[in-house]
């Protein structure tokens, strides 16, 4: 099994970004949060094993998406 891809929304300079953990650009950028949620999910969502991150504008994370074999519940 590979390792799961995770992708965050983030707000940066009045903008908002989609960008994948590790990487040092964003993949994409969008002027409002909506379109950027909507393309992160449909990224994610097409990995083997995705998530979304999806932060508030003072960076705390809002909510979390996985997608495809999630771990939980876990076992036992």
């Amino acid at each position: 099994m590979g390792k799961r891809e995770k992708y965050h929304v983030t707000h940066d300079d009045g903008n908002w970004k989609v960008k994948k953990q590790g990487a040092n650009r964003a993949r994409k950028v969008f002027e409002n949060k909506k379109e950027a949620v909507d393309y992160g999910r449909e990224v994610a969502k097409s990995e083997p094993k995705g998530q979304l991150i999806i932060h508030k504008k003072d960076g705390k994370i809002q909510t979390e998406h996985t997608y495809k074999k999630d771990p939980y519940p876990p076992k036992g």
